[in-house]
């Protein structure tokens, strides 16, 4: 049999601990389920600068430790698991875990999104091995090693700013000819000398027998071919929504983001989604928060009616 709870919410970032700050708070039975560490994404910054009440910004792992034990003050249980499948009974939705199932009539859905990869030759089998998603984790592997990032976004920009602490030079290869970071990154990444540009140029291998050696590259507006001498390659070109296991029960866009109304209610009644995994979330640590805010203050109503 499945334990039951009055809300489930799946995912551990901003948008599932708000959530859980809101249902304890409102001393509903809740439950969170998070695969991995209580923060999500946001636990690999190194410094959060843009969170409100925390002037002089606040580690990514800080604040999500906070927030979990503010939800937990209130009685928020959580489980370190993987929600795997879902499957509707009637009223109640029964999310099934590597930890078992478990049912609710209330399901937040806060899973958030992980970074994508290339798709590259090489890419799957150099994971670990010089390619890397996470500049936090695996920096100080490449103490004055030459590392490239690639991407044009805040989160290659913070990647790199990272890296420069560790690498003998950072190199960051965009598709385009101008960052899509917001300017404040920008301008401290070109301030940085250890930080290089290339421009309009696409990664289309990584080289290497059992670590990265080298970069195959294309420039897009010539199609000229060249190589890169990098020891590591940091990925982030973006982010792929964590919604395989709602596959068949919720209408998902064509990238698998969730359809929300403003309140982040699904077209499934009962079922809500907040943060990240949801279409056009502006994908930020506040806005996430605010999310799983909604999402369980009418989670709330849906259950007291």
């Amino acid at each position: 049999m499945a334990k039951e709870y009055e809300v489930i919410i799946i995912g551990g970032g901003p948008a599932g601990l708000s959530a859980g700050i809101y249902t304890s708070r409102a001393r509903l039975s809740s439950l969170l389920i998070e695969r991995g560490v209580v923060g999500g994404q946001i636990a690999d910054a190194e410094l959060v600068e843009n969170y409100p009440g925390f002037a002089q910004g606040i580690s990514g792992t800080e604040l999500g430790q906070l927030m979990q034990q503010q939800a937990a003050r209130y009685g928020l249980e959580t489980i370190t698991a993987e929600a795997i499948g879902f499957e509707l009974k009637g009223e109640k939705k029964v999310v099934k875990t590597t930890k078992g199932d478990f049912s609710a009539r209330a399901v937040i859905i806060a899973s958030g999104s992980e970074r994508s990869k290339l798709g590259v030759p090489r890419e799957e089998e150099l994971t670990g091995k010089g390619v890397s998603y996470c500049a936090t984790c695996d920096g100080p592997f490449f103490k004055e090693k030459p590392v490239a990032v690639v991407g044009g976004g805040d989160v290659a920009i913070t990647e790199a700013l990272h890296l420069v602490k560790f690498a003998s030079k950072v190199i960051l290869i965009h598709r385009r000819d101008r960052l899509r970071a917001t300017r404040i990154l920008e301008e401290r990444a070109r301030a940085e000398p250890k930080i290089e540009f290339l421009w309009n140029s696409v990664v289309e291998k990584i080289e290497g027998e059992d670590v990265v050696k080298r970069l195959s590259l294309r420039q897009v507006k010539t199609g000229e071919k060249s190589t890169l001498d990098v020891a590591g390659a940091f990925i982030a070109v973006g982010f792929k929504p964590n919604t395989d296991y709602l596959k068949g029960v919720l209408p998902l866009d064509d990238a698998g983001y969730i359809i929300t109304n403003e309140k982040m209610e699904t077209k499934v009644a009962g079922i809500f989604a907040a943060g990240d995994v949801r279409l056009n979330s502006a994908q930020q640590a506040i806005t996430a928060a605010g999310d799983g805010a909604t999402a369980a203050i009418f989670a709330q109503k849906l259950l007291s009616e």
